[in-house]
């Protein structure tokens, strides 16, 4: 078994978003064939999630808070990958205080046959930048050629990953803008998009959603949100450019004018939203606020035709099932799956195996019990 820890997966290329997103366009096509599993009474579910109680009368029971819980993440993904793993996360927002990251992750690989374990890697930086990648293959397929401005709202981990993913999928944008929450985190991405990409001849802060989003060709909130439509980031089809690429990993309400028919509107993996309506209490949207939550409420409304939704995996496959005009604006839901994290994991996985990279854990030297 091979344990491969942060510094062994930045060797191996872990940071590279356009290889990985070569990798996940790899994926989205198997996953548009039934070539994969997740759990669940459908196999498409995110996981199984961890939390605590906002009040307990048992001595050392933790408590409910922001971002608190435990995660497993389980997948499998066939076509040359043909590996099982599962990512395993803790998450806390007060570990800013003890100087480490909100989430910490683990990727276990398993051969898929004996179910034995493969490799232990660390995985933050798989899990931030195939979060990344993901939407880089949405604009790969669905923002214009000559895209050329890109909004991030929330400059955060995400909103870097979204911005290099963006970049690598159109080289031609030259303009960022960025909407923040703290001084501090705005003039860090600011100084981070200079320094890394001297290329962009602007990067303008902006104050307020509408100026952040108008004339932009693709837009990508990257925050944190509450429980309650009413507290997620909003956005207008009014302050949007026609032909606007929106590709949203986060928290999102949107008004009723990007809910219409016209506006093509993109899943990551219908599956995925089918499960969590299954298991997230109506409306969806308010304790779920990834947008594609919005739109299983309306299908169960009968406010929206499901054949309205489009699957990434099925434009990957065919390419006519994307953009339909230069003017058309494309709503893109990002939920996140293991399938990914399996996918890009098992790509840096046998890199290691070939150049020799990582420690050699010993489980046994022969089974006790056989």
């Amino acid at each position: 078994m091979l344990y491969l820890d942060e510094p062994a997966m930045v060797d191996l290329g872990v940071t590279d978003i356009a290889d990985c997103m070569d990798v996940l366009t790899e994926m989205f096509s198997l996953l548009d064939r039934g070539d994969y599993r997740m759990t669940g009474p459908n196999v498409n579910s995110h996981g199984a999630m961890l939390t605590f109680p906002e009040t307990s009368d048992i001595p050392g029971m933790p408590l409910s808070g922001d971002d608190r819980r435990f995660m497993a993440m389980p997948a499998y993904v066939g076509g040359r990958f043909h590996m099982t793993g599962v990512k395993w996360y803790g998450s806390n927002i007060d570990n800013r205080r003890r100087g480490l990251p909100r989430s910490i992750h683990l990727l276990v690989l398993n051969d898929t046959e004996s179910g034995a374990p493969l490799a232990v890697m660390s995985a933050n930086l798989i899990s931030a930048i195939r979060t990344g990648a993901v939407g880089g293959v949405g604009a790969r397929a669905l923002a214009r050629e000559d895209a050329t401005t890109v909004t991030i709202v929330g400059p955060g981990v995400m909103g870097r990953t979204a911005l290099e993913a963006f970049i690598a999928a159109r080289p031609g944008i030259d303009t960022v803008r960025v909407k923040g929450r703290s001084r501090g985190s705005v003039d860090a991405f600011v100084e981070y998009v200079r320094t890394r990409h001297p290329q962009i001849s602007d990067v303008i802060v902006c104050d307020d959603y509408e100026s952040a989003v108008a004339g932009a060709d693709i837009v990508s909130y990257c925050t944190t949100g509450g429980v309650g439509a009413d507290t997620f980031p909003p956005l207008r089809r009014e302050w949007l450019k026609p032909g606007a690429f929106l590709s949203m990993p986060s928290y999102l309400a949107i008004d009723e004018g990007l809910e219409r028919q016209d506006v093509r509107k993109v899943l990551d993996n219908r599956g995925l939203y089918e499960a969590w309506a299954e298991e997230i209490p109506a409306p969806h949207h308010d304790n779920l606020g990834i947008i594609g939550c919005r739109f299983m409420d309306l299908i169960e409304q009968g406010r929206m035709d499901p054949a309205e939704l489009v699957d990434l995996g099925a434009i990957v496959n065919d390419p006519s099932l994307g953009r339909r005009s230069d003017d058309e604006i494309v709503l893109f839901s990002i939920g996140g799956m293991p399938v990914e994290d399996v996918a890009w994991g098992t790509e840096l996985y046998r890199r290691a195996i070939e150049q020799g990279v990582g420690e050699t854990l010993r489980l046994w030297d022969t089974p006790v019990l056989v």
